[in-house]
């Protein structure tokens, strides 16, 4: 519908937010451009979406409002059992990438000075939420990455147990002291840092977010998170949940994208520490770039485990641990076996 359509009617909904006649076309413009997730904590997807539906557009998430992108580059997420076309993902554009570091930034100022105990209690809302969402979160998951339900009820959980070891912030942030001679101590304080990056893979939507999240939250840090262009659905959930268990404005911000968006995370100077999982070039090069640039630089890369199977192994258990390997997560597990030589069975005739 467009603008002077909206202007005639009584009222609008505009991505689930209703608008009165008498608003002005400046603000009409604006709220279209603001709105809800398709899904909620009782409507979300339980089956693969009809064709013909028309995709949902995934937002970014800035100042704790969901936004839709003036990009001109948007990318298609299908679902992988039918490679229907279900939602679209933009290229955040430049200005939109600096909006949201200047929002993580200005939001640090405040949330690094809340008591350690008011951000815990925050800490055990969001892990309250995450449990009421579990599903919803498992459902788009299913949607956007392919993974069974259980699967992917699986991927939250490691996110949520993360998110309850958080909850321990108390002891993990106190101080020691420590007398080393005479009249003389040493002492450690533990402060928080500033805007942290987080760079996640398509594999783990879920799971991977909320490896750091959590805990930069707890810390008294900000986060401006990169989701995989494939698979953004979860972390904007994890968002929204955030900010209804008190995370203030501009604390979490989700961009979207690609090589831009990752050198706008590695190269900011205002973000002072990069968490990435995923391939090997693409992690050699942000850690070797923004260790370069003085930024404290986790990178989880080219993770492939290898399977050493014994004589004495139980044969139930090791067919459904291979199966498992090889197949969870739709076969993109770090221990998935895809490669023959990655599995080593000890002869015993051979010692």
């Amino acid at each position: 519908m467009s603008v002077s359509a909206a202007l005639k009617t009584r009222s609008t909904l505009f991505y689930g937010a209703r608008v009165p006649q008498t608003i002005s076309r400046a603000c009409l413009v604006r709220a279209a451009r603001f709105f809800t997730l398709s899904t909620t904590t009782e409507n979300y997807p339980t089956n693969h979406v009809a064709d013909g539906t028309k995709p949902y557009i995934t937002p970014s998430f800035v100042n704790n409002e969901f936004v839709k992108s003036s990009s001109d580059t948007w990318f298609d997420i299908h679902d992988p059992a039918t490679n229907q076309v279900v939602s679209q993902v933009p290229q955040s554009t430049p200005e939109e990438l600096e909006q949201a570091v200047a929002s993580a930034e200005e939001a640090f100022h405040v949330w690094k000075e809340y008591s350690i105990i008011r951000r815990q209690g925050i800490a055990f809302k969001f892990v309250q939420l995450l449990r009421e969402n579990m599903d919803r979160i498992a459902g788009i998951i299913v949607l956007e990455q392919g993974k069974t339900f259980a699967d992917a009820k699986g991927d939250v959980l490691r996110g949520l147990q993360v998110a309850e070891a958080a909850c321990n912030v108390t002891n993990d942030m106190m101080s020691s002291g420590l007398e080393v001679a005479t009249d003389m101590e040493t002492k450690m304080i533990r402060e928080p840092l500033g805007v942290i990056g987080s760079i996640c893979p398509f594999n783990f939507p879920a799971m991977v977010p909320l490896w750091s999240l959590p805990l930069v939250l707890v810390t008294g840090n900000t986060a401006v998170i990169k989701p995989s262009e494939r698979v953004p659905g979860a972390s904007m959930i994890i968002a929204e949940l955030a900010k209804k268990a008190g995370v203030p404005s501009g604390v979490v911000n989700i961009v979207h994208g690609k090589h831009d968006t990752v050198n706008k995370i590695v190269e900011d100077p205002r973000i002072k520490a990069i968490t990435f999982v995923g391939g090997d070039k693409a992690g050699a090069y942000i850690h070797k770039r923004g260790s370069e640039l003085g930024k404290r630089v986790q990178a989880n890369l080219g993770a492939k485990n290898h399977l050493v199977v014994l004589p004495d192994a139980n044969k139930s258990q090791f067919i459904n641990a291979v199966n498992g390997a090889a197949f969870g997560a739709a076969g993109q597990r770090c221990m998935g076996y895809q490669c023959a030589s990655n599995c080593w069975a000890r002869n015993p005739r051979h010692g």
